[in-house]
C-alpha cells in the first residue's frame, strides 16, 4: 500500500517526526476513491500507521497531515484527533491542510471545535507570505512543503532566500513592515508568538533522474550502483540555519529586509544564545520551482545591528559566510570566518549580493567533511536480478522503481525448484491516489537514455482468465506521469493471448494474436527493440517480429501487471547496446 511520508531531523538533534498521507490504500474508501465517506475507517488506519511506525520502526510520529494537496474534510479532521486521543496519542498534533493558506484558516475561525483539533497551518509553496487569517488563528505557521528545486546553485540560492522570507515576510504580514533604513535593533525582551517551519521537498534525490522532480533534494545520490553522489549547495545553506539552532529555539520579532535588500532573522533559545542568518540573494539567482517570483533588486551594502537588553553583553560572535560568486563561477560555502568583535552591543557588516551569513554565540559549528565520492556511472549496459535472497534487509528489490503497484521479494514455497525466490507485484486494490496513477502496475528499471535493448524475464500470473503481465522497453515517463507512458509493451494473458502495445494504456497496438499462455505456469518473455523494430519471443521461440516503433527513442526498461493483481517475475535480465 502506499503509506505516508515521514519528515524528521537528523538522528544527532531532537527528533519531531511526522507523516502525511500522500495516498490510502483502497479499502479505506470501501470502494469509493475517497477518503472522507467512511472517517472512522480512515481515521484508523492512520492511528494504526502512527502505533506501527513505533512499534516497528521506533519513530515518534509529532505531527500527522490530512492528505497530501488535496481537500480537506472537517469532520474527518475532528474524528482523527478524537481517535489519536482514545488510542493514548494526545501527543500527536495535526497539521492541516497541505494545500493553500485557505479555505483552511476560514474554516478553523469559523468552527472552534476544528479549531481545538489543528495544532498547526501548513501551507505548500507559499511564496514566502501568508494571509492575515492564518496569523489571526494564532496558531503555528509551518510551509509544510517548500523548495523542491534543482540543487545547483539557483536552487541554493532558492532555499538561502526562502528559509529566511518564510519566518520574515509571513510575519510581517500581521505586523506592518520591519524595514530597518539605519542600524537594527536585536532585543531579548520580545519574542514572536508565531512560529514558522520550512520543510524541504524533498531530502536526498535518490530515484532517477527522468522521473518528475529530478535532482529535486537538497543533496543527490541516484548512482546505487556506482555509489556516486554530490553534496549539493543547499546542503551548506541548511546549514546556516540548523547547525546554530535546534527545536524549541525561538525567532525574535526584530526581523526584516535589509536597506538595499536582503533579509536577516534572529533567533535564542532563551537562556542567552544568539544566532543571526542574513541573506542577500538576487532575483535571479533564487527563483524556486514555484511560485512565480516578483522582481526585487539587492546591492551590496553595510549593515549595522545593534543588540539590546541582556544581549548587550555579547562581546563576540562567530561568523560562517556563503558565497555563491556566479560571476566567477566559484562559489565558497559555509566558510568559518574570523569572529566579530562587538563595540557596545554594535557591529557593522559588509554583506556583498548572492551571500549568506550566520552571526551566532554558539561556538559548535563544524563544516562537516564525507569520503570522496566514486565517479558517475551509466546504468550497467548488462543487468540481470534472479531475486535469490533469503533474508532480504528489503522488501524492495534494487534498482527497481515502482511507479504503479508494490513490487517486493516473495518466498515462492509452491516452487521448491528454480522459481523460489521471486519479485512478486501484491498490490490487489487500486490505492485512493494523490497523481493520476495508471490503471496498470509498473516498476522501471535501467538507463532512461537505452534504445536499442532486450529484455527478459520469467513471469507467473496469478489471475486464472483474467490475468496479464508485461515486460518492456522504451518507457518514457513514471510519477504523476505514468499514466500516458509511452515505449515497447510485450503483454500476455493468462486467456492465451499476447499483444504489444506503444503505450502502458495498451491503446495502441502494435501486433496481437495467440499465445497459449495460462495462469500458475511460468512463461518465460524476451523482448528485443532495436531501432524501428521490435520482436518478441515466448519461451525461447519466435511469438512476433519486426513491430514498428516510431516513438518513442529511448527509455528505461520495465515490468508489471494489467491490473491491481498478484503476479510474479524471475530471471529478469537486460542488455543494451
Amino acid at each position: 500500500e502506499e503509506s505516508p511520508e515521514v519528515v524528521h531531523s537528523p538522528a544527532h538533534r531532537p527528533r519531531k517526526d511526522r507523516g502525511l498521507p500522500w495516498a490510502f490504500p483502497g479499502w479505506v474508501g470501501q470502494g469509493k476513491s475517497w477518503p472522507y465517506d467512511f472517517p472512522d475507517i480512515t481515521a484508523a488506519y492512520v492511528v494504526k500507521w502512527i502505533l506501527g511506525a513505533k512499534q516497528y520502526h521506533d519513530l515518534d510520529i509529532h505531527y500527522v497531515g490530512i492528505w497530501n494537496e488535496r481537500n480537506f474534510d472537517s469532520k474527518y479532521i475532528k474524528l482523527l484527533r478524537y481517535t489519536l486521543d482514545k488510542s493514548g496519542l494526545e501527543g500527536v498534533r495535526i497539521i492541516a491542510s497541505d494545500n493553500l493558506w485557505q479555505p483552511i484558516t476560514l474554516s478553523l475561525l469559523q468552527d472552534p471545535e476544528l479549531g481545538g483539533a489543528v495544532d498547526v497551518i501548513g501551507a505548500h509553496y507559499p511564496g514566502t507570505t501568508t494571509v492575515k487569517e492564518a496569523l489571526q488563528t494564532q496558531k503555528k505557521l509551518w510551509s509544510s512543503e517548500d523548495y523542491s528545486s534543482v540543487n545547483d546553485e539557483v536552487g541554493g540560492g532558492c532555499w538561502a532566500r526562502i528559509l529566511n522570507q518564510n519566518y520574515v515576510n509571513g510575519f510581517m504580514t500581521a505586523s506592518g513592515t520591519l524595514v530597518r533604513l539605519g542600524p537594527t535593533a536585536l532585543s531579548s525582551c520580545v519574542l514572536t508568538t508565531v512560529s514558522f517551519s520550512t520543510i524541504s521537498w524533498n531530502l536526498v534525490s535518490s530515484y532517477y533522474e527522468d522521473l518528475p522532480f529530478g535532482r529535486d533534494g537538497l543533496m543527490t545520490a541516484e548512482e546505487p550502483w556506482s555509489g556516486h553522489y554530490e553534496v549539493a549547495p543547499p546542503i551548506w545553506i541548511t546549514a546556516h540555519t540548523t547547525q546554530f539552532t535546534q527545536p524549541g529555539w525561538s525567532y525574535l520579532q526584530t526581523v526584516g529586509h535589509l536597506a538595499q535588500g536582503g533579509t536577516y532573522v534572529a533567533l535564542t533559545d532563551g537562556r542567552g544564545s544568539l544566532t543571526v542568518v542574513i541573506e542577500t540573494m538576487t532575483h535571479d539567482h533564487s527563483v524556486c520551482i514555484r511560485p512565480p517570483l516578483p522582481p526585487f533588486n539587492v546591492t551590496s551594502q553595510n549593515a549595522t545591528f545593534q543588540l539590546k537588553g541582556s544581549f548587550a553583553s555579547i562581546k563576540e560572535l562567530q561568523v560562517w559566510r556563503s558565497q555563491f560568486n556566479f560571476k566567477t563561477k566559484k562559489p565558497s560555502f559555509f566558510q568559518k570566518r574570523t569572529p566579530l568583535t562587538l563595540v557596545d552591543g554594535s557591529f557593522t557588516l559588509s554583506v556583498a549580493e548572492d551571500e549568506v551569513y550566520t552571526l551566532t554565540t554558539v561556538t559548535s559549528g563544524q563544516k562537516g567533511s564525507y569520503p570522496g565520492s566514486p565517479p558517475s556511472a551509466r546504468f550497467p549496459r548488462q543487468y540481470k536480478d534472479n531475486f535469490d535472497v533469503r533474508n532480504p534487509p528489503f522488501s524492495e528489490a534494487p534498482n527497481f522503481a515502482d511507479q504503479t503497484g508494490v513490487f517486493e521479494y516473495y518466498l515462492n514455497l509452491t516452487d521448491p525448484g528454480a522459481h523460489s525466490f521471486t519479485l512478486r507485484q501484491v498490490l490487489t486494490e487500486r490505492p485512493i491516489t494523490w497523481a493520476a496513477d495508471a490503471d496498470q502496475t509498473i516498476s522501471v528499471i535501467g538507463d532512461h537514455q537505452w534504445q536499442n535493448v532486450t529484455v527478459s524475464c520469467d513471469v507467473f500470473m496469478e489471475s486464472v482468465k483474467t490475468g496479464g503481465v508485461f515486460i518492456a522497453a522504451r518507457v518514457d515517463k513514471g510519477g504523476q506521469c505514468v499514466r500516458s507512458a509511452q515505449g515497447v509493451f510485450f503483454w500476455v494473458f493468462a486467456d492465451g493471448t499476447y499483444k504489444v502495445t506503444n503505450d502502458l494504456a495498451g491503446q495502441t497496438v502494435l501486433a496481437e494474436g495467440q499465445s497459449g499462455t495460462r495462469a500458475y505456469g511460468w512463461h518465460t518473455l524476451t523482448l528485443t527493440v532495436e531501432g524501428q523494430y521490435a520482436s518478441g519471443l515466448l519461451n525461447g521461440y519466435p511469438l512476433w517480429k519486426n513491430a514498428v516503433v516510431l516513438a518513442p527513442p529511448n527509455g528505461w526498461a520495465a515490468l508489471g501487471t494489467h491490473s491491481f493483481e498478484l503476479a510474479q517475475f524471475d530471471n529478469f535480465a537486460v542488455l543494451a547496446e
